[in-house]
């Protein structure tokens, strides 16, 4: 899936490098993101929310390859597979007249037909790694995300599956896979992200969910966990010394 300017990637197929001179992009946000593709096309790496252990914003947190929603009839959570992420929604109420911001903002939600519709405010900035998807694109105090979930059947959700097994990277040795005979309902999200800071004009984007199972083919949920340990494969993790032992 793809979050934000279209970005491409190297032969390696590992660095994901954002188009910087995308029309949309107002010019301290190009160089942000042109900043991180050096960085991405160097093989040095860059740091971004999830390979540096941090909260991921939205629509960062977007890309995670398994979500799993929870329904109640005051709240809609997310949780989500990597790093025990969780994202609450309350349902039929507005955004308080000053929202405290947050590492996944003031989310408020409401049905339109059978549609669940999420409008999303007050993400907090000034925070480590504050960008909007995988190529640092930032955002500002005033980024906005409105999400649209719906169930749809499986001739209307394969041109986006096909286009995803084209376009995108494939998650290698993840214990989440998918049944490709699937052929039942699939959930999809429709979002737009809009912030004048940062963009000159809203843009939108389409993720297909299907369901997923683990290695064992069982339907449990799989504990990916992303820890600040040297040994791993986290680029540059800044890990906590102490001066002294603590025993």
């Amino acid at each position: 899936m793809r979050v934000g300017p279209q970005a491409g990637r190297s032969a390696a197929g590992q660095q994901l490098v954002g188009d910087y001179t995308n029309p949309i992009l107002k010019p301290q946000a190009a160089q942000a993101v042109k900043t991180h593709g050096e960085l991405e096309a160097s093989g040095v790496g860059a740091a971004n929310p999830r390979n540096q252990c941090w909260p991921e914003p939205l629509p960062f947190i977007f890309s995670n390859t398994g979500m799993q929603m929870l329904q109640q009839p005051h709240q809609v959570t997310f949780l989500y597979n990597e790093d025990h992420e969780v994202r609450r929604v309350r349902m039929n109420e507005p955004h308080p007249a000053q929202v405290t911001p947050s590492w996944y903002g003031d989310s408020v939600g409401h049905y339109e037909g059978d549609t669940l519709v999420i409008d999303t405010v007050g993400i907090k900035t000034g925070r480590p790694l504050a960008m909007a998807d995988w190529f640092g694109t930032p955002y500002t105090g005033a980024l906005h995300v409105i999400e649209r979930y719906r169930l749809i059947d499986y001739e209307a959700a394969k041109e986006a599956l096909e286009r995803d097994a084209k376009e995108n990277l494939q998650a290698a040795g993840t214990p989440l896979s998918i049944d490709p005979n699937y052929r039942g309902k699939h959930l999809q999200l429709q979002f737009t992200v809009e912030d004048e800071g940062v963009f000159t004009t809203p843009w939108s984007a389409t993720i297909t969910y299907r369901p997923g199972f683990n290695w064992r083919g069982a339907a449990e949920w799989p504990e990916v966990v992303c820890a600040e340990d040297a040994y791993e494969y986290y680029p540059g993790a800044a890990l906590p010394k102490a001066g002294k032992p603590d025993f």
